[in-house]
């Protein structure tokens, strides 16, 4: 077989990985249409309400974190030579997952909490502009800090992630999705905050998070956009404080 010839068949197998990732994060977002449309949060939190605003936040988390770790799963498929995300490189992707599953069910009880004592409005958003201010400035602060610039710079630089931190075998390769999405859950936790600002269940407001995310991760490396997105961050959540607690 000539080198053309593998050339050929590596970009078809390359074209397979892409797709099947496509699929995953557009059935999701088709999920989260759906229950979003049903105004999911209309019954009273009891273990069955829980239990699907986890499921609701998993698969949110897959819909918004998919497309910027793809870059990431694409490097690992094309390094073990698989076609689809099968085998290692389904392993990486459910180590990657099941992080953002753990993040998910922390977030669950986190909102929650905050529903409970009347901090989120019927469609999950803050209903206390306090509240809202404080998170936005919170948010702005750590995207100026060293730990969210070296999550990032992790998440930015697939190659170099891999070659140092590659294991083999499939505990391996979970293992390195677990890693993985410990540096993405480390850089984008605090974005993720701000659904509880704009509304969980608010899908523009989810989508335009995600637009961001994915901007920052495939972004060239280097602190000017999260310090850029950090002050607007810091601006915005300081004027609603300001507007609030001034007479």
């Amino acid at each position: 077989m000539t080198t053309a010839s593998l050339g050929r068949i590596a970009r078809h197998d390359h074209r397979i990985t892409a797709m099947s990732l496509v699929a995953l994060t557009a059935l999701a977002w088709l999920y989260l249409a759906v229950v979003m449309a049903n105004d999911m949060n209309a019954a009273p939190w009891s273990a069955l309400e829980f239990s699907l605003m986890f499921v609701m936040w998993a698969v949110m988390m897959v819909g918004m974190m998919t497309p910027s770790a793809g870059p990431m799963i694409l490097m690992f498929a094309r390094l073990t030579g698989e076609s689809a995300p099968s085998g290692s490189t389904g392993l990486f992707v459910a180590g990657y997952l099941a992080v953002w599953s753990a993040f998910s069910l922390v977030a669950t009880t986190l909102q929650w909490s905050l529903h409970e004592i009347g901090l989120l409005s019927p469609m999950m958003a803050s209903a206390n502009a306090v509240f809202g201010g404080l998170v936005c400035v919170a948010a702005g602060l750590y995207q100026w800090t060293l730990l969210k610039q070296s999550c990032l710079r992790h998440c930015q630089t697939p190659l170099s992630f891999l070659m140092t931190r590659w294991r083999e075998g499939a505990g391996g390769a979970f293992r390195m999705g677990l890693a993985h999405g410990a540096f993405c859950v480390g850089c984008c936790w605090a974005l993720m905050a701000l659904l509880f600002v704009g509304g969980v269940m608010n899908l523009l407001w989810v989508a335009a998070l995600a637009g961001f995310v994915l901007v920052e991760k495939i972004s060239l490396p280097g602190p000017w956009l999260p310090r850029l997105t950090g002050a607007a961050l810091i601006a915005w959540g300081g004027s609603q404080l300001v507007t609030t607690l001034l007479p």
